[in-house]
């Protein structure tokens, strides 16, 4: 008996010894975090990036309302969460797969929390909501490894993921500007944020990525105390040995497969989807060049039968893409693209697709509730049988013709202001273009869709019939 009491005294005395040196670890720790954060001029840079811009967009959200004000505050955190890393990185060794999923795990919480908020019945402010969720797949430059990873390098990537939350970031200054100023304010604050904000702050201490430390052993810092405790850990991890291997629809190795995995869980890539050569019809085992009389006549009538055909995001023969039948996809993305080929876009809905590069002729047939980005067109941009869809140029576009469209919101760049814009039996067209002063409002212009035709000196004289508030 006196033998057992022993054990137990011992015990309780190592299980006092570990708490104290753990407190004391923890301190001393803490010591060496803040001692970095103090002395680092990138760490120094990157806590002024958050007083002077992320915090602004939590100030404004609080003229706002809650949710907004929530979806603001994830931004803080993740912001948060990114000091923290790169506090981390400093002092940690190079780690391979599985090891930077563990790495990314706080900020990749809090970005399905983000998205989290977006998902479900639709709020009243789901445009801030998507605009904080798909905005923050910028931080995920911090990944980038080298130019096999599958990344774009950090600026460009964060440039290029700023591009899909601007979408509905431009629509909440639209939808606000003569209701709300705090809600204009807030989207200005949003972009600012990440152009020139976080932009400019990779540019100038981390272009080609981060600098992992030399040591030969990894070392982690506890989370500091300033930083907001993350949500609790997915039941399935974000990165890890599994999420390396290529799947079917990715046949890429490392970081390209990684984040093609990470994308179905609407992480830090938000679910970009590439279209692989394998999925191109030049390439496909089951088609071929000629198609036999018996085989399309048997489409033919598959096609009569079924309303809506399968999916399609491909290239054919190599000078068409087919976007079909896609429906609740915010994330369809066109990469590998040149000017001779076109783009025709097919009984979608509820969808988002971009197209990251020039191309010759965009087409968007029979769809509803639609959007469009796209760089550059050689040809024209032509948008038929649709209902509200919204079409952004950031580049330029000869033209752009709208027929029997009901509901279509364009948005031109400064380079696309010159455009010829034809419109044919549609109504509810506005065009939104950028103010001269890069701080300014957009400008929104109704196009006519009622016109005044007068006989008068042996022909006909035709005005466009003007509406009140227009």
């Amino acid at each position: 008996m006196a033998a057992e009491e022993l054990i137990v005294r011992l015990e309780k005395a190592v299980e006092r010894l570990e708490a104290i040196s753990a407190t004391s670890s923890s301190r001393d720790l803490q010591f060496t975090t803040d001692d970095v954060a103090a002395s680092d001029p990138s760490i120094v840079a990157f806590d002024d990036l958050i007083a002077t811009t992320v915090s602004k967009v939590s100030a404004v959200a609080e003229n706002i309302g809650d949710e907004v004000l929530e979806a603001s505050s994830l931004l803080c955190q993740a912001f948060s969460a990114q000091r923290h890393l790169l506090l981390q990185v400093k002092h940690t060794q190079k780690p391979d797969m599985a090891g930077l999923g563990e790495f990314l795990k706080p900020l990749n919480e809090v970005i399905k929390k983000a998205n989290g908020l977006t998902e479900g019945k639709r709020s009243e402010y789901f445009n801030h909501q998507k605009s904080v969720a798909d905005s923050l797949s910028a931080l995920a430059w911090i990944a980038y490894t080298g130019k096999d990873c599958g990344m774009s390098m950090p600026i460009a990537h964060v440039e290029e993921s700023w591009q899909m939350a601007e979408f509905y970031n431009n629509k909440v200054m639209t939808e606000y500007k003569n209701k709300d100023p705090n809600h204009v304010e807030w989207a200005k604050a949003m972009k600012e944020v990440y152009l020139p904000g976080l932009r400019d702050y990779v540019k100038s201490y981390y272009p080609l990525g981060p600098v992992w430390g030399t040591s030969g052993k990894a070392t982690v810092f506890a989370a500091p105390k300033a930083a907001p405790a993350p949500p609790a850990a997915p039941s399935t991890a974000l990165f890890s040995s599994d999420s390396a291997k290529p799947s079917s629809s990715q046949p890429k190795k490392g970081m390209s497969a990684v984040f093609n995995e990470i994308s179905s869980g609407g992480a830090l890539t938000s679910g970009l989807r590439k279209v692989t050569d394998d999925m191109k019809s030049k390439n496909r085992a089951d088609r071929s060049g000629v198609v036999p009389v018996a085989e399309k006549e048997s489409h033919v009538r598959a096609q009569a039968s079924s309303k809506t055909g399968p999916p399609k995001l491909e290239l054919q023969m190599g000078r068409k893409w087919a976007v079909e039948n896609q429906v609740g996809k915010k994330d369809l993305v066109i990469v590998d693209c040149d000017s001779k080929q076109s783009v025709y876009v097919f009984g979608c809905k509820d969808s988002v697709l971009q197209i990251q590069g020039k191309v010759n002729n965009i087409t968007i047939d029979k769809c509803t509730k639609m959007g469009i980005l796209f760089k550059d067109v050689v040809a024209a941009c032509e948008i038929v049988n649709c209902n509200s869809v919204e079409v952004q140029c950031q580049g330029s576009a000869p033209t752009i013709s709208v027929d029997n469209t009901a509901g279509c919101q364009l948005y031109l760049s400064k380079d696309s202001l010159e455009t010829s814009i034809t419109t044919a039996k549609s109504s509810e067209i506005n065009v939104m273009v950028p103010a001269s002063d890069t701080n300014g409002d957009w400008g929104e212009h109704s196009l006519p869709q009622q016109y005044l035709h007068t006989f008068k000196d042996g022909q006909f004289v035709i005005v466009p019939v003007s509406h009140s508030g227009a």
